[in-house]
């Protein structure tokens, strides 16, 4: 292989980054490298085996290879679970490789460190990110960053999450298909003789004026010995099918059952196997009667189920079927333990919180000016507490994996997010070298981050390891899903503010509680990495220390708890709650003012233009000027989370008693707009799953069990009270940011806003109730 580097152009200006470093490939495999920053040695020698090559394939690099047929085939990193990001990606591919999109198809890659993304693990890093930019950014911060950085780098960690799929890919996946295609037109041109200028690619064919024309299937033996040469991005004027509305690659399989999910996998001599975990969070089972279940016809066996990744411990019924496995499950007796330390309570937890903000002894994530100074001078002062509880994930496909253990070694099928940290855990679990472990990423029937542990992993793998080289299929049931989740922390806040004569916004103090995630995560999933588990975490002031309000004097703090009910990211994480607080609470302000709460708005962000036209394009084309009839009022919230900004403007009335929105309008610059319609499809959806949280999501825990284990004590948005959505996209020729999760935060806000509008009231806490 060839060890020279390539230079790589960027038409849209300003160098590429150190993540995109492409090394010509000579042979079947040459190799893109693609991390952040330089990649360790050993990815630079000799040819890694990062394809299974089928009959006629021909690698070109790491990401890309090309079948017999001229198919271009993407090594696919990323879980599906709805966000369309398999379509996405390779949209990317075939706008760089000027193919149509059906025919770029999809493989699984492996476990390379050129796959990873460590988008999660620097959100994560304790500064404020308005002051961390480049070379001003303190010393400590950049040792921080490269050393996240470096750490990821070294460990290749590839996951799903933090809507940074797009983001993490825009580089080097392009990059990828740009070096192939300069590849495949330098062997035309050397095969037929002309220059690389005249040569021009459409729809997957080279051609040449003089007639001269070869499909990629026929030039990629020779490209893939060809070196690359200058390598060229597209420029944004050049592209063809970038921005434009494509159909969803998943969609079809999804539509005549072809799709595999998690629970769709069908092994030959498959068992089943249903779990049940001790009923109170973070105990144990003491004695077991496993005598009736095992007298039941059809099953196999029961098989005690340690913690795994911070779960809890129970027990697991093995039968020929499901239904003959969860109903066994019912007839073990067992004596269940709690935890030592004592169970959990929701209620005593929410009075620690608090409690925990009244001491003002938290962790100050961002300050500026003088907080203290300006309350003294202030004409008038303005405090307010804020609530939101603990969440649960209601992901529609519950937990589940299907896991083999034999001779050969370790197989594990399963729908997650974090596809080397699964095979880890099945690695420790079955007690084999991690390299003889195999993670068959499927379908996810939802993720929004429960997907990000792995608990369910481990419990498969115990119970594969004691049914003799038969597969097993292990699926959790509603009830035990709700009942074990990792939920979205119970955080409270106090916002204050001073506000001048004139209405003019002096101050802004937040104090927020609540348990740190990203610790604790990483304690289960990643403990080489753990820190302190009480180390201070951006993700729990997410949203309130970055706003992008231009307000003299800031102090943003945070009191890092630790309590008993486990805790994990759920769905834009620390912004789901607290866009809620922030966005309330400026709403809270404007009426102080005594001025629109959109006017208030535009004062404060005369210095963020980017986050002002989203604002105005949301207003706009909600019609916020037009006076709504009687029985009607709207709310507006605005909030920028993982790269993205977002407006919404929400109109609603009371319907049986019950707040009943009729209309949300969302405005978004998410950046370059790979695929418009996957962006409104999104919105869509983030607009029902906040709803759904905003007028229903809370989880109670009382003596350590979770109250209500289904849907009917968990609802979601009915159809019948689905508002109609409309989406609009600021254009912007930034780099990608987020879309799955943006959606999520400005919606319980705005909604409470129009609550205010139409009732005269404010409601501080979640669930919202008139």
């Amino acid at each position: 292989m060839s060890g020279r580097i390539h230079p790589l152009k960027n038409p849209q200006g300003g160098r590429v980054s150190r993540r995109a470093l492409l090394l010509g490939g000579a042979g079947a495999a040459g190799l893109l490298l693609v991390g952040w920053g330089v990649m360790p040695p050993r990815s630079r020698q000799g040819k890694p085996d990062l394809w299974a090559l089928q009959a006629g394939d021909v690698a070109l690099n790491g990401w890309i290879k090309i079948a017999a047929d001229g198919t271009v085939v993407l090594a696919m990193p990323r879980s599906e679970m709805g966000q369309g990001i398999h379509t996405a990606l390779a949209m990317l591919v075939a706008e760089e490789l000027d193919l149509p999109l059906a025919r770029v198809r999809l493989e699984q890659a492996g476990a390379d460190k050129i796959y990873g993304n460590v988008a999660m693990l620097v959100a994560s890093l304790p500064f404020h990110p308005l002051e961390s930019e480049g070379d001003n950014a303190p010393f400590s911060v950049k040792a921080a960053q490269w050393l996240v950085t470096k750490v990821a780098r070294e460990l290749g960690i590839n996951a799903t999450g933090g809507s940074s799929s797009v983001a993490d890919a825009w580089e080097p996946v392009r990059a990828a298909a740009a070096t192939a295609r300069a590849a495949l037109l330098g062997a035309a041109a050397s095969q037929w003789k002309l220059p690389v200028a005249e040569l021009e690619i459409v729809n997957g064919v080279v051609s040449h004026p003089s007639g001269a024309q070869a499909h990629f299937g026929e030039l990629s033996k020779a490209a893939a010995g060809t070196p690359p040469g200058v390598v060229t991005l597209k420029a944004h004027k050049d592209f063809k099918l970038l921005g434009h509305a494509a159909p969803r690659l998943d969609i079809p399989a999804k539509v005549d059952g072809t799709a595999v999910f998690g629970l769709d996998v069908r092994l030959p001599r498959m068992l089943y196997a249903a779990v049940r975990m001790c009923p109170m969070l973070g105990g144990a089972p003491g004695a077991v009667d496993a005598d009736a279940a095992l007298a039941m016809p059809g099953v196999e066996r029961v098989v005690l189920l340690p913690a795994y990744a911070g779960g809890t411990a129970g027990v697991a019924v093995v039968a020929a079927s499901y239904w003959l496995a969860s109903e066994a499950a019912r007839a073990v007796q067992v004596d269940w333990r709690p935890r030592p330390a004592g169970n959990p309570d929701t209620d005593q937890i929410e009075a620690a919180l608090w409690a925990a903000l009244d001491t003002g002894a938290g962790h100050s994530f961002y300050a500026r000016g003088d907080v203290e100074q300006a309350h003294e001078a202030a004409a008038q002062l303005v405090q307010a507490d804020y609530f939101a509880p603990y969440l649960a994930h209601a992901t529609l496909e519950p937990m589940n994996c299907t896991a083999q253990v034999s001779a050969e070694g370790v197989r594990v099928w399963a729908p997650t997010q974090v596809p080397q940290m699964a095979a880890a855990l099945a690695a420790r679990v079955a007690q084999v070298p991690p390299e003889r472990v195999t993670v068959s990423v499927t379908q996810l029937g939802g993720g929004f981050g429960r997907r990000l542990d792995v608990d369910v992993v481990g419990q498969a793998v115990r119970v594969a390891l004691a049914c003799g080289g038969r597969p097993v299929q292990l699926i959790w049931s509603r009830e035990e899903d709700f009942g074990h989740d990792f939920y979205r922390p119970m955080q409270v806040a106090r916002l204050q503010a001073a506000l001048s004569a004139e209405g003019e916004l002096l101050s802004l103090k937040t104090m927020s509680a609540g348990d740190a995630i990203t610790p604790r995560w990483l304690e289960r999933g990643m403990p080489a990495l753990a820190g302190p588990v009480d180390a201070p975490d951006k993700t729990t002031v997410e949203g309130l220390c970055d706003q992008p309000y231009d307000v003299p004097n800031q102090s943003m703090a945070h009191v890092a708890t630790r309590h008993a009910v486990p805790v994990g990211f759920w769905r834009s994480v620390g912004h789901s709650h607290n866009a809620f607080f922030m966005e309330s609470f400026i709403d809270e302000l404007a009426a102080a003012a005594g001025t629109d709460p959109v006017a208030f708005r535009r004062r404060l962000l005369a210095r963020a233009p980017r986050h002002l036209a989203v604002l105005e394009l949301a207003v706009q084309r909600s019609d916020w000027a037009r006076p709504l009839p009687a029985g009607r009022a709207r709310g507006v919230a605005l909030h920028e989370s993982f790269g993205s900004v977002v407006a919404q403007v929400v109109e609603l009335s009371i319907a049986r008693g019950k707040p009943k929105v009729q209309r949300v309008t969302c405005a978004i610059d998410c950046g370059q707009v790979v695929n418009p319609a996957t962006v409104a499809q999104q919105m869509e959806g983030s607009v029902v799953f906040a709803l759904s949280a905003a007028l229903y999501g809370q989880v109670h825990v009382r003596q350590g069990q979770v109250q209500g284990g289904n849907f009917s004590a968990h609802p979601l948005l009915p159809l019948g009270d689905a508002p109609v959505v409309s989406t609009h996209i600021v254009p912007s020729h930034r780099p990608p940011a987020g879309v799955g999760e943006p959606g999520v935060p400005p919606l319980a806000a705005a909604l409470a806003n129009a609550l205010y509008a139409l009732t005269g009231r404010r409601v501080r806490r979640l669930p919202l109730s008139v």
